[in-house]
């Protein structure tokens, strides 16, 4: 697991995580200049998805503790925010769920927070992991799903070309990962379950709704947490982060409290 800062260090510390299978270069790239004029900006690069490693993704467990042990260590157990893409809102929730550090203000984006377990979430990491690792090596994809692609409406193919972008999938950019990191990671965030109602004291949780994914995902969020501060966009699952980063950061901030 690597860690790659940006911005002054005497500034406020946001952790960003990565979402599913994701570079945290081709994740968070365009909004990294911008969230560094107010932040220190400390970018986490999982086990088996850095390219510069010969690692395995091992489980969530795993890669929280690591996580705790690095904050514990370079930030006295402390940070001011932390934002989760998608599958990273699940780092942001044990994070906060497990008190081991704190964080002041822990940011969901958009996050499906899907549970489940047995062989169907094996057969699901299997099948997942099969058809990225594929895509992976080839850096694109499969001839059906790129015709898809091609006849969809322009706003959506604006919307999904940008999530292939943050995939990875537009070289082979990703060809290093292997498949045994891609299953397990998806594997363990569907059997690695959050509590209901996680509260700390001092700590906000605050979740992007993209409410073009459905009503269950922000029941989801008021389950799992208490009193969320729900910020909702008629958007797609990280649309406003990818698409609209420049309004992505003013949710951050306004977030955090830094009107600007």
């Amino acid at each position: 697991m690597k860690f790659y800062h940006f911005g002054e260090k005497i500034a406020p510390v946001i952790f960003l995580f990565p979402g599913t299978c994701c570079h945290w270069r081709a994740n968070f790239e365009e909004v990294i200049p911008l969230l560094e004029q107010d932040f220190q900006v400390v970018c986490v690069s999982y086990d088996g998805f850095d390219e510069t490693e010969k690692t395995i993704f091992p489980d969530m467990l795993q890669e929280t503790k690591k996580i705790e042990m690095y904050i514990k260590k370079k930030f006295g157990g402390h940070i001011y925010a932390a934002y989760g893409c998608s599958l990273g809102g699940s780092f942001v929730g044990l994070l906060v769920q497990r008190k081991k550090v704190h964080i002041d203000h822990g940011i969901l984006g958009s996050s499906d927070l899907d549970q489940g377990g047995g062989i169907s979430a094996r057969f699901q990491a299997w099948l997942v992991s099969k058809m990225l690792y594929g895509m992976f090596q080839k850096g694109k994809l499969p001839g059906i799903m790129e015709k898809k692609l091609k006849n969809k409406p322009k706003e959506d193919f604006v919307y999904y070309d940008k999530m292939l972008t943050m995939f990875g999938m537009k070289d082979t950019r990703m060809s290093f990962v292997r498949q045994k990191s891609i299953r397990n990671q998806f594997y363990y965030d569907l059997v690695t379950s959050l509590e209901d109602e996680i509260f700390v004291t001092g700590t906000t949780i605050h979740c992007f709704y993209a409410a073009k994914m459905g009503e269950k995902y922000l029941a989801r969020y008021q389950k799992h947490f208490k009193n969320p501060d729900i910020h909702c966009h008629d958007m797609q699952h990280e649309e406003l982060l990818i698409c609209y980063p420049k309004e992505w950061v003013k949710e951050i901030r306004k977030c955090c409290g830094i009107e600007k």
